[in-house]
């Protein structure tokens, strides 16, 4: 979830807004900042500038601007991406969306922002410039240098000398891959192995993909035309980013080329290139039903082959392992980094290339972003080698203030995670008891009660995933009504919550583990 303040006196630029997807699901589809310290501000939130199109750093952007409507700036293709996001949100006001172009300034209030050329495994991604009233402020986003990227648009090296001749305050510096030493594969080379690979293969191909990386769909899709095979995208976000990048006319694919999921089964196993969303074994994603055979428009054989174009994120490795295996016990001939490590590349950069920045930009202070803290101390520690004095290593809610002196630790405001289940927050409290239920069960007591509130009749007890026996209910029954009788002589405590609140302290003091769900049947 990237998301980063830089405050001034006279307002607030946001860098910035992301998602990230819980690992234990409890129902949550996404997982937002905590934005109390925005909503404290929000007179002085000027507006939020996004550095490129992935979902964690755009995917938040329709729960803050539903409370806080301010205008965007965004690359082109993460501003198409931002419109489709927000078509999804009816409670977000009309905006002003501003597409923002490499080494154009653009002002945000006296911030000073200026966006320049990074090679990523999105298109349009941006580094950031920025003049503020504390010095300049070089946010690199997520970047690598990749030397003749396929879509023939480099990073800006000219661009980030010269700023480093005119002086850098401040440097914020992606340090995802600090552990990587050098040697930074490029995707003209993943093209290549992908190439062969396909055509090596004899019937049905299916290539799973991070769905923004619209280099590897464009080169899929020349590989296609090459080995006399036809598309079919399958998954809802695939589908959406080819509908982005066609629309910049960044993906040229013919009407020929494609054939749609409905169609797919028509299509010779020999003939089809299935292009397909889900690399991270997400429940009910298309590479998931296609591993369990539950894909409503196409059943897989043995024989057909499954590549994983895509790294594996880490605490998805069980479920893309279980993934694989599902595949292989169908004897589909699977393919993945770990036995074939030229068919994905990284989009950031390894330790070579960040120290590379860091040297031509020749910050003052530096401040390592993106990663564990393991990856962050890694890369201060790199920064600090390379001879910059003033290196602060901060992590969530920690705030630095800036000026002519420096980079210094300030205070530490309240940061959080906001749990989302189909477009609402949920709930901390419900979001335990679903954590509690999923690890102890649930049971569920039925108390039937006169007008009076007294007892009238046995009480029922149920329960779903509660390891308890016979007995062990029996005296959940028994304490239960022991305690409505003794409720019901304290005439001046009755009511429908008082009842509840007696029955569930009975349940618990026999069975304390499981969540204890009461209803109150009035006769």
């Amino acid at each position: 979830m990237n998301c980063m303040a830089l405050e001034s006196p006279d307002g607030i630029l946001v860098v910035d807004c992301g998602i990230t997807f819980p690992r234990e699901k409890y129902g949550v589809d996404v997982i937002h900042p905590l934005f109390d310290y925005l909503e404290d501000r929000a007179d002085d939130l000027l507006g939020v500038v996004i550095t490129h199109g992935h979902e964690d750093h755009i995917g938040a952007l329709p729960y803050l601007l539903r409370k806080i409507p301010r205008p965007v700036w965004a690359p082109p293709y993460a501003l198409n991406l931002i419109r489709e996001r927000l078509k999804e949100f009816r409670d977000v006001p009309e905006l002003e969306l501003h597409a923002t172009t490499p080494r154009q300034r653009f002002s945000v209030g006296r911030f000073e922002v200026e966006p320049l050329r990074v090679t990523h495994s999105i298109p349009d991604a941006t580094a950031l410039a920025i003049h503020t009233p504390g010095g300049l402020v070089v946010h690199t986003g997520d970047f690598k240098l990749e030397e003749g990227p396929l879509d023939g648009e480099s990073y800006d090296r000219q661009r980030f000398e010269e700023l480093g001749h005119e002086g850098v305050s401040l440097l914020l510096s992606d340090s995802t891959n600090v552990d990587v030493l050098s040697g930074s594969a490029r995707e003209a080379e993943v093209a290549k192995a992908l190439r062969t690979l396909i055509a090596s293969k004899r019937e049905r191909v299916v290539v799973g993909i991070f769905p923004s990386n619209i280099y590897r769909l464009k080169t899929l899709g020349e590989i296609a035309v090459a080995t006399g095979r036809r598309i079919c995208l399958i998954g809802r976000s695939v589908q959406t980013h080819a509908r982005a990048a066609t629309d910049l006319g960044r993906l040229g694919f013919t009407g020929n080329l494609m054939v749609s999921p409905e169609r797919a089964r028509e299509v010779p196993r020999s003939e089809l290139l299935v292009i397909a969303a889900g690399t991270q074994a997400e429940p009910q994603s298309a590479l998931s039903r296609l591993a369990w055979g539950d894909h409503p428009r196409l059943k897989l054989s043995s024989g057909d082959a499954v590549i994983l174009s895509s790294r594996t994120i880490p605490g998805n490795d069980r479920a893309v392992w279980d993934l694989v295996c599902e595949f292989e016990r169908r004897g589909i001939d699977v393919h993945v980094g770990a036995t074939d490590p030229s068919i994905h590349v990284s989009g950031h950069a390894c330790r070579e290339e960040q120290a590379q920045m860091i040297e031509w930009i020749q910050p003052r202070a530096f401040v390592p972003i993106h990663g564990t803290y393991h990856h962050l101390m890694q890369h201060a520690k790199l920064a600090r080698g390379l001879g910059v004095r003033n290196v602060e290593l901060a992590e969530n809610g920690q705030t630095l203030l800036l000026d002519s002196h420096g980079l210094v630790p300030g205070a530490t405001v309240r940061v959080g995670r906001v749990h989302i289940d189909s477009g609402e927050e949920i709930p901390a409290e419900t979001l335990k008891e679903r954590a509690l239920m999923a690890e102890s069960g649930a049971m569920f007591l039925t108390v039937p009660v006169t007008s009076e509130w007294r007892l009238d009749g046995a009480v029922g007890v149920h329960s779903r995933g509660v390891m308890a026996s016979a007995e062990q209910v029996g005296k959940v029954r028994e304490a239960v009504e022991r305690a409505v009788r003794e409720h019901a002589t304290v005439e001046s405590r009755r009511s429908a919550e008082t009842v509840k609140d007696a029955a569930r302290r009975a349940a618990r003091r026999v069975l304390p583990e499981p969540t204890m769900v009461i209803a109150i049947e009035e006769r």
